[in-house]
């Protein structure tokens, strides 16, 4: 079910269906592919919207998807991308047969991702399969809502959850297979995906993806 979910470093996600290549947040690419057929952002921080590495995977025909707050800043890589769309937190989308849902990604006591700013997670809808990709958040009542077949969720903590409250969301959606994300690089250890994975239900797989 994840074989075409590959997780490269740290938030950097790509999805591919058949000949569709959905990227997420690349960051830190050490190849130059150029062939997204989108690009979805969950928010501005630099190691989510990184136009070095939107330049890495565009092409003439990539459609940007990015939270509508955002917009200003994602008209500086206009010129990479084919079309640039906005989405609002609690919102369905369709952009060229793609179905997304937009989930609203915050903190609750921490003051890095006011829930103001906009900041999304994507429920992908790909491949028969529901694919949460959290984003910088924390355990929220938007987080809890989503139902999904796979989830990929942050661990790293400072910024967001850390290991242990993401295995306590993952438990609650009870997905059929969790990925840990956000660790390892900029935030949170190695080990973080191993805390995740050892206090996930073991009714629920636990699938440590990260390349590097």
């Amino acid at each position: 079910m994840t074989k075409d979910i590959d997780l490269y470093t740290h938030s950097s996600i790509r999805i591919i269906e058949g000949d569709r290549r959905v990227y997420i947040d690349p960051f830190q690419m050490r190849r130059e592919p150029k062939n997204a057929d989108f690009i979805l952002i969950t928010h501005d921080h630099h190691d989510h919207f990184s136009p070095e590495d939107i330049e890495k995977v565009a092409c003439e025909n990539t459609v940007l998807v990015v939270p509508e707050t955002m917009l200003e800043k994602a008209k500086t890589v206009y010129d990479l991308v084919g079309e640039i769309v906005t989405v609002k937190p609690g919102e369905k989308y369709t952009f060229n047969e793609l179905r997304l849902e937009a989930v609203a990604a915050y903190n609750i006591e921490k003051p890095f991702h006011p829930k103001e700013e906009g900041c999304v997670g994507y429920v992908v809808i790909i491949g028969g399969h529901r694919i949460y990709i959290a984003g910088d958040t924390d355990m929220t009542a938007e987080a809890l809502d989503v139902i999904c077949d796979i989830a990929l969720v942050p661990v790293g903590g400072t910024y967001t959850m850390d290991a242990r409250e993401a295995a306590k969301l993952v438990n609650k959606l009870k997905p059929k297979i969790a990925i840990p994300t956000h660790y390892g690089s900029i935030v949170g250890s190695k080990k973080a995906a191993e805390i995740f994975r050892d206090h996930v239900d073991p009714s629920i797989e636990v699938e440590i993806k990260m390349m590097y």
